[in-house]
């Protein structure tokens, strides 16, 4: 967590702002929750979606706890084999797989290729007779459940371009039963990000209750349902709520999902590990007075953090170093862009050149999307318990 009095300011005089800073103590209590709380069910395995940040210290931390990882490009499986996961527990997702991704994943032995089409699936049969080996397969089912969340993170509805369409997966089965180099092993499904209503997985349950009992019906067997990851956080309240309540997302697959004897479920959860443990930490560098309201102008931009520009999403803005009176203003970055902006009408402790502000809840699709735009430095990522 980051509050006034326990980010580490002395470091500022050493290092230039906006940086990345990470409460490693939280990402650990979060990863034991995790563990916990799925462990209650002993065929649930959980993967770490690593699209939501692929630090290699925040990686190693993860692959500490024991999850898998989730992958959806080769430079992220790359990612995971440096950080020590073994390749048994690499899943690789992903609509637009190229042939090097393809053969680095079979290079490797992953898990699991998550597939999502026809041809996509040839393609790994044809590289997978080249090299004599066979290729696990978990076929992206689009299972046309809305999701309430942003409409650029739904992914499990008609006109998403993810998974393969419920009218077409009879005929994927069998031109399946015609690639000898594959092996179907079980269904994946992802409906969005950011879900905070367990109505939302119980659809999704439902669903896959349906098509079980239609695979059953031709004797489709699979060892493993994939049920993706989308369980949100509290941008709002950060400090109240570190740590997602993992226990009923957990317990509604469990009391929803009618699963088959000897098959486990998998989990791909990113944004609910990693988001509460980071801030981008950014300094004022001027405070501008407009007509009909104060600007703070802040040295981080939409490079740094670009969901607010991107998704219009909501990030806790607070200045960490001031205990005077509240004021309003427009927070905004040095980009040359009028979509650079963190937040308007935001509350600020009185703030002034100088003073040092932190966009809560960056852990997630935070650093990883951070550009080089407007020929800008990456920022730096520092670890608290590197302060301690």
């Amino acid at each position: 967590m980051i509050t006034k009095g326990t980010f580490p300011t002395d470091i500022l005089e050493e290092f230039r702002t906006p940086l990345y800073y990470y409460n490693t103590e939280l990402l650990r209590d979060t990863l034991d929750v995790v563990n916990n709380e799925s462990k209650k069910y002993d065929h649930y395995h959980v993967h770490y979606a690593i699209k939501a940040n692929a630090n290699n210290n925040l990686l190693k931390i993860v692959r500490e706890s024991g999850l898998g990882v989730d992958c959806v490009s080769g430079g992220e499986i790359q990612a995971a084999l440096k950080a020590g996961f073994s390749s048994d527990k690499i899943v690789f997702a992903g609509v637009g797989k190229s042939d090097w991704e393809i053969n680095l994943g079979l290079d490797n032995n992953i898990f699991c290729f998550n597939a999502e089409s026809i041809p996509e699936l040839e393609v790994i049969n044809e590289l997978a007779i080249a090299k004599g080996k066979t290729a696990a397969i978990a076929l992206r089912i689009n299972p046309n459940v809305a999701a309430n969340t942003h409409h650029y993170i739904t992914t499990g509805l008609k006109e998403n371009k993810f998974g393969i369409d419920l009218s077409h997966l009879d005929h994927v089965i069998d031109v399946m039963t015609t690639l000898k180099n594959l092996k179907l092993i079980g269904l994946h499904f992802h409906i969005g990000s950011q879900i905070l209503d367990m109505s939302d997985f119980e659809a999704l349950c439902a669903r896959i209750n349906e098509l079980q009992d239609q695979l059953d019906a031709k004797g489709v067997k699979l060892e493993l349902i994939n049920v993706g990851g989308g369980l949100g956080i509290d941008y709002e309240q950060p400090d109240q709520n570190p740590i997602p309540n993992f226990a009923p997302y957990f317990e509604t697959f469990h009391k929803n999902l009618k699963m088959r004897a000897g098959q486990s479920l998998h989990f791909e959860l990113g944004r609910s590990i990693i988001c509460q443990c980071g801030s981008l930490i950014t300094k004022v560098l001027y405070v501008k007075e407009g007509v009909n309201k104060k600007f703070a102008i802040v040295d981080a931009g939409m490079t740094d953090l670009i969901r607010p520009a991107l998704y219009q999403a909501y990030h806790k803005i607070e200045n960490i170093t001031s205990e005077a009176e509240a004021e309003v203003y427009d927070v905004v970055g040095p980009i040359c862009e009028s979509s650079d902006i963190f937040g308007k009408d935001i509350e600020l402790n009185k703030t002034k050149r100088g003073d040092i502000i932190a966009l809560r809840s960056a852990g997630a699709y935070g650093e990883i999307m951070a550009s080089q735009y407007n020929c800008r430095t990456l920022p730096a990522a520092y670890y608290s318990e590197d302060f301690l």
